[in-house]
């Protein structure tokens, strides 16, 4: 692949060798778990991308080599339109009725089980875990604070 430098393509390999080690070591990877592997890999696909650029929805239906999997990565890898600080602080300002910057984690959860892609309550309880979400007195939490930990993604250090 001409537009991936050596280290991208070995840090590609790293994970997908991994995944093929928990598949049996054949090496191909299920295409159902595309979505996985390029979140190990530091992108960020809804499960919606993920299905429209080779995923599936079964064990068992695709497998890819890694020689295949590589253009899926690299046609990901390219995507920016993920929104920007400015636009996730706006969405949430329609739920700050006194406008100091703080969400009922009750809404919080509400909106992340019921918009865009629907997130599971055990997901939703990792994500709180790991950005370290904590409500004050009030049962609210700082949207401005989650939305940098979100948008930092799972490896700040690497930017």
């Amino acid at each position: 692949m001409a537009d991936l430098s050596a280290d991208e393509i070995d840090d590609v390999r790293d994970v997908f060798d991994l995944f093929d080690f928990w598949d049996g070591r054949d090496g191909m990877i299920d295409a159902f778990k595309v979505g996985d592997l390029l979140r190990c890999i530091g992108l960020n696909p809804t499960n919606e991308e993920a299905l429209k650029h080779g995923g599936t929805k079964k064990m068992g239906e695709k497998q890819y080599k890694f020689e295949e999997f590589l253009p899926i990565y690299k046609e990901l890898g390219g995507a920016t339109d993920t929104g920007t600080f400015a636009d996730f602080n706006e969405a949430f300002k329609t739920f700050d009725r006194e406008g100091l910057g703080l969400i009922s984690s009750a809404e919080l959860r509400h909106v992340l089980t019921s918009l865009g892609e629907r997130l599971t309550d055990k997901d939703i309880d990792n994500v709180i875990t790991w950005t370290e979400t904590h409500e004050d007195i009030d049962g609210n939490v700082k949207y401005a604070d989650f939305i940098k930990k979100i948008m930092a993604g799972p490896f700040p250090d690497k930017k």
